[in-house]
């Protein structure tokens, strides 16, 4: 089952009763994780970021600030733990990934609380990226084999002020949590980055190379990387992938491999139709995440907190 539901029997009246619920069954909770790759806890006392953020700590994992995080999606903080998922206008679909795999450091997991539903639309697809990576490996093994072997670089532009009309609109003082151009300059050095200054004062940033496929401990073989959501919804890279993805040793990346990637990764994903209340937990080493677009007076508000890396 994907994702694996946990639904309150009614139990659990308030969130130390939800947390206590948690700390009773993790085990096997954490086991269906690692079996499904999402966990949907439906039914529970959670209406708030603050109750959102007792629940997310129940768990004892060591938490992922968005502050130190290298995201570029402009995103608003409820508590040091909680934050906004994305930004982006309502009418913009964010497409799938695995949350800052286009960094040199991203979260283990991640923590979605559905605070309000929209009236229409704004699901949660969810794609298992170990199957996806099996289906590509069946139907191109020599594009598979490239990805597993070169790794990614990647290229972002990041401005110069906070663009919250964009999903990638976090300014690079923001993103590399500094405040001057040498501070800026020494973070990426540090993060084995290079970069160039645009003449408006916006930063291009070229990572390191980067895995585009991860190995999980059960030797699940994971397509873990941003490539759908670079492709599909980064501007102008639909036209010419090679302005911002490319393998690790520089060389193009096939359109039409891309394309059919975007293709295959349907045959894996599941829509999650928030209702109020939900939380989901997201294994960010099997399961790649976005947001469908959505519609109506209210306003879909989904929180997320993050849980540091164990790799």
């Amino acid at each position: 089952m994907f994702p694996e539901i946990v639904v309150n029997n009614e139990s659990c009246s308030t969130v130390e009763e939800t947390v206590a619920f948690v700390k009773a069954n993790q085990a096997e909770l954490e086991a269906k994780l690692a079996k499904s790759g999402a966990l949907l806890f439906r039914g529970f006392p959670l209406d708030s970021a603050e109750t959102f953020d007792v629940f997310s700590a129940g768990f004892g994992y060591p938490n992922f600030t968005y502050q130190e995080s290298l995201s570029n999606a402009v995103r608003i903080n409820y508590t040091e733990r909680v934050f906004t998922a994305n930004e982006a206008p309502k009418d913009v679909e964010i497409f799938l990934h695995h949350e800052m795999a286009q960094t040199p450091i991203s979260p283990s997991k991640l923590f979605f609380f559905c605070k309000t539903a929209a009236d229409e639309g704004g699901a949660t697809p969810l794609c298992r990226s170990d199957k996806l990576f099996e289906a590509l490996k069946a139907e191109s093994p020599e594009l598979a084999r490239d990805f597993k072997e070169k790794g990614l670089k990647y290229t972002t532009t990041m401005p110069a002020a906070n663009d919250i009309n964009s999903g990638q609109g976090r300014s690079w003082k923001s993103t590399l949590s500094v405040e001057t151009v040498e501070e800026g300059e020494a973070k990426l050095k540090e993060l084995g980055y290079s970069w160039e200054w645009m003449e408006d004062g916006s930063l291009k940033a070229i990572t390191p190379v980067l895995p585009a496929v991860i190995e999980l401990a059960d030797g699940s073989e994971v397509f873990y990387n941003q490539l759908i959501a670079a492709y599909m919804g980064w501007k102008g890279v639909r036209e010419n992938p090679s302005s911002a993805i490319t393998f690790g040793d520089g060389s193009a990346i096939p359109k039409e491999g891309l394309e059919r990637i975007a293709e295959l990764s349907e045959d894996f994903t599941f829509d999650l139709e928030w209702q109020d209340g939900d939380v989901a937990i997201v294994d960010n080493y099997r399961a790649m995440h976005g947001r469908r677009p959505y519609s109506g007076d209210r306003k879909r508000v989904v929180l997320v907190a993050l849980v540091a890396s164990e790799r």
